[in-house]
């Protein structure tokens, strides 16, 4: 906040008000340490301080904080610590109170809070700003944000400022009036639509032109464009933004339980009496146009829910829901049925602890309703609607359509809805003028039943027929030139005087083309001008002329009718017509040519004219009797096309809620499919990270294995239990004759230098005692080992080979070989020295002796 509030210059013009989650038992003080960073006076709001400018408020803590008129208003919170969304309360009733005027700046935070009010303030054409998630401490709620689509800004503390006062250059244009901005805006409007449809395949045309300009000159704020011409060049030159401009007029904004009452009254009232209407375990088909990221669905499931376990005596329905957007990364949202922990703030404890399930970063939406909802991509003025519907909610979409487009799709939906159905819309919605079609159910809800009307007779346009359409006769098809050439001439006087009288018409009987002289057969109707064919054809024509048309327009082929009678003021006359659906050339393909041709009466009618001559009654009553077999000759056709088209409507109609099942099933298990194979992928990283740390451990290993062995300069040898060569180190090769091609080969296959012919031996009664076996072993050239054999231990205590080294001990055995060498000839030496000694011992006795008896001869002498 200090970093935010220290960018913003003096005299800016603007007031902020600052939301942040406070502990309630503690006295705040951040006014006085945000007083030290800015030059605009801070202020910890009061009950009813009204909004200024260069001014900011601060909430108080254990307070929720709303305005209205532009006058803040602090109230006790209702929700218990840690449950308060102080941040979207605030954001909701910014949007309703400022509108369009109002900028919602989320920064560092836990949570999700915030997310909820950025939708309300989206929706009513303010502008959303985050902080930069890699600059924030907390990136919780700048991350919700912009994971929701909301952002549309998104930068560095430090920079927000800078871009809120860009943004707040641009005049805004939203009090042009209609007409003004039609004339000054109306080619570039035309122009985006055109890049739209171009890009996205969604025509726009029929949006407010207003709503749309406005949207534009959002993004052109946000991007401080000043012309809408530039903005023009700049949608060209970037396929982004045109995304991101489709993304801003879909205007993807609900939340569950939208305005409570009309959900109230569903389910206390409405769909009881709608499930009393139907027979038990029928299946309820719903439709919900707009759906967005699926709550509007998904709350019409649960209040259904709801409606049916309240029943008395208990019945048995299925709801299908049919959940339609243009958005396909909403309807993508919805299938998961994921959404933040802020939806406390609009649906009760009782439902969520009853219909969702809490995950890691929210609440997802049990399975047993998300089973009752289909999503789907649909453009609601471009593809076919759902039928037999018993409930349509299309809440908060009509507002944004053009009055037009409006009259449109009250007859859709009217045609829609099975007898009895009902009908939901927004709060700002009506039906308009249609209240022979729809009636209202009471109260402020926006509820209607569909009723049944005799009185409009108007044919019902379906979604391909919205789009404005040419003037009929104008550049659908080609013009007729005039003829210059005396040729043309020529051929144009040929065809008048002696061709037959034709007409072109499109396949819904309106006249494009007249050749040759039709007044015989044709008469404009009076009143307002009408060039439809069948509003002009004469008496005696209308009937079958309808009938072939339609037969024409189904087969190939011409049809044809012969003798007609036709009356006009002249009396009557007999003709022959032809129709034609014509397929080339091209630009006529389609269409139908209808030529007329005058015959003589036949033989009977002439008959029949004498006998009415005769008997004035008689013939009348004749004619009467072949209009009246005509008549149930028609009627009997149209009974069979009416039985087989509705045969065929009936299997098609079973097909498609065959297919609708499969495809819900088919979708269900693909999300399922598609929620396993991501959580096993992100297991997958797991252990491949985790096997990533073994192998450079085990790398590490090996490496300070090979060097300790490589440092002792101790031969080794590692043998498995079959006695096949494991792993060898270098000394090793010096004494027995291994490559790295050897590992896996027995040791009896080796060449060695020792002479030791027990070693395998040795090794098998290593691996049979457990015990070890050491002795000396010398080599072919001259040296000596010392042999140890070992088991194999492994780390779990398994036994699983033998560990062979050689100890180099020729040094130590050569000079053993000295000093046995030298111990012999000193042990010889001694032998001599002592037989010298004795030798020596034995003259000096001989000595003694002899002196020692001439002593005692002396004595004696």
């Amino acid at each position: 906040m200090e970093h935010f509030l220290s960018r913003v210059p003096k005299n800016s013009g603007m007031a902020f008000v600052i939301v942040q989650h406070l502990d309630p038992t503690r006295k705040g003080i951040m006014p006085e340490l945000l007083q030290r960073t800015t030059s605009m006076k801070v202020i910890q709001v009061k009950d009813r301080i009204k909004v200024e400018p260069d001014r900011v408020y601060v909430i108080p803590p254990n307070k929720d904080m709303s305005i209205l008129h532009g006058i803040l208003h602090l109230l006790e919170p209702v929700s218990p610590r840690g449950l308060r969304l102080p941040i979207d309360f605030f954001l909701r009733s910014l949007a309703q109170d400022q509108q369009e005027h109002s900028i919602g700046v989320i920064l560092s935070g836990m949570g999700s809070d915030g997310t909820l009010g950025l939708r309300a303030i989206k929706e009513k054409a303010g502008v959303v700003l985050v902080q930069d998630p890699a600059t924030a401490k907390f990136d919780g709620m700048p991350r919700s944000a912009i994971d929701s689509g909301l952002a549309d800004i998104v930068a560095p503390v430090d920079e927000l400022p800078a871009r809120i006062l860009a943004y707040l250059k641009r005049t805004p244009l939203v009090h042009t009036s209609e007409l003004a901005l039609e004339e000054k805006t109306e080619s570039a409007l035309e122009k985006a639509i055109i890049l739209l449809r171009a890009h996205t395949g969604h025509d726009f045309s029929l949006y407010k032109k207003n709503t749309f300009y406005r949207r534009i000159e959002r993004r052109m704020g946000i991007h401080q464009i000043d012309k809408i011409a530039a903005y023009i060049r700049y949608l060209q030159e970037n396929s982004q933004e045109l995304d991101l401009l489709f993304k801003e007029l879909l205007i993807g904004v609900t939340n569950f339980f939208r305005d409570g009452s009309p959900w109230e009254q569903l389910r206390e009232s409405v769909i009881p009496e709608l499930l009393a209407s139907r027979m038990d375990g029928h299946a309820l088909r719903a439709w919900v146009p707009g759906c967005s990221t699926g709550e509007e669905a998904y709350s019409l499931a649960i209040v259904f829910k709801e409606a049916m376990e309240a029943l008395k005596p208990p019945k048995k329905f299925k709801l299908n829901v049919f959940a339609t957007d243009l958005d396909k990364d909403a309807i993508d949202k919805a299938r998961q049925g994921v959404y933040p922990a802020n939806i406390a703030a609009d649906v009760s404890p009782s439902r969520l602890k009853r219909f969702f399930a809490k995950v890691e970063h929210g609440y997802r939406v049990r399975t047993e309703i998300r089973e009752m909802v289909v999503f789907a991509p649909q453009s609601l003025i471009l593809d076919p609607p759902f039928t037999k519907l018993d409930i349509l909610s299309c809440r908060n979409l009509l507002i944004y359509l053009a009055p037009e487009m409006q009259k449109k799709l009250m007859p859709l939906f009217h045609y829609s809805l099975s007898p009895g159905g009902i009908l939901l819309l927004g709060s700002a919605e009506t039906v308009g003028g249609f209240t022979d079609l729809f009636a209202s159910l009471g109260g402020k809800t926006r509820l209607f039943r569909r009723t049944e009307s005799a009185a409009r007779t108007e044919p019902i346009d379906f979604p391909p027929t919205f789009a404005p359409t040419l003037p009929r006769g104008t550049a659908a098809h080609p013009e007729m030139k005039t003829p210059t050439s005396l040729q043309s001439l020529a051929d144009q006087l040929v065809l008048e005087l002696y061709s037959l009288p034709a007409v072109l018409v499109n396949d819904k009987g309106d006249v494009l083309y007249v050749s040759g002289r039709t007044g015989k057969y044709l008469e404009p109707a009076a009143g307002k001008a009408n060039w439809n064919i069948f509003v002009m054809a004469r008496a005696g024509l209308r009937y079958e002329l309808t009938s072939a048309f339609e037969k024409v327009l189904r087969q190939e082929g011409a049809v044809s009718l012969k003798g007609l009678r036709i009356e006009n003021s002249g009396g009557e006359h007999f003709a022959n017509i032809t129709l034609h659906r014509l397929e080339n050339p091209e630009p006529l393909r389609g269409l139908v040519m209808i030529v007329f041709a005058d015959v003589a009466a036949s033989l009977e009618t002439k008959v029949r004219g004498r006998s009415r001559k005769g008997s004035g009654r008689s013939a009348r009553l004749t004619e009467l009797e072949q209009k009246h077999q005509q008549v149930c000759m028609e009627l009997q056709t149209t009974r069979e096309e009416m039985q087989s088209s509705q045969e065929e409507l009936r299997s098609t109609n079973e097909e498609m809620q065959s297919t609708n099942e499969e495809l819900q099933s088919t979708n269900e298990e693909l999300m399922t499919s598609k929620e396993e194979m991501q959580s096993l992928n992100e297991e997958l990283q797991t252990v491949n990270a985790e096997l990533q740390v073994r192998v450079d451990e085990l790398s590490r290993s090996n490496n300070d294995m090979k060097n300790l062995l490589n440092s002792t300069d101790i031969a080794t040898l590692f043998l498995d239990g079959d006695l096949k060569v494991r792993r060898f180190t270098t000394q090793a090769t010096k004494i027995i004759k291994l490559i790295a091609g050897d590992v896996g080969r027995p040791i009896t296959d080796l060449a060695s230098d020792l002479l030791y012919p027990e070693l395998t031996a040795d090794a098998q009664e290593v691996l049979r005692k457990l015990g070890f076996v050491e002795k000396p072993v010398n080599a072919r050239d001259g040296r000596w080992f010392t042999v140890r054999i070992m088991p194999y231990r492994t780390l779990d205590d398994r036994i699983d080979g033998v560990v062979i080294t050689f100890a180099d001990i020729t040094v130590a055995k050569t000079l053993e070989a000295q000093l046995r060498e030298k111990h012999d000839l000193l042990e010889k030496h001694v032998e001599e020295q002592s037989k010298k000694a004795e030798h020596s011992k034995d003259k000096v006795g001989a000595k003694t002796a002899g002196r020692k008896r001439g002593s005692d001869g002396a004595e004696k002498r």
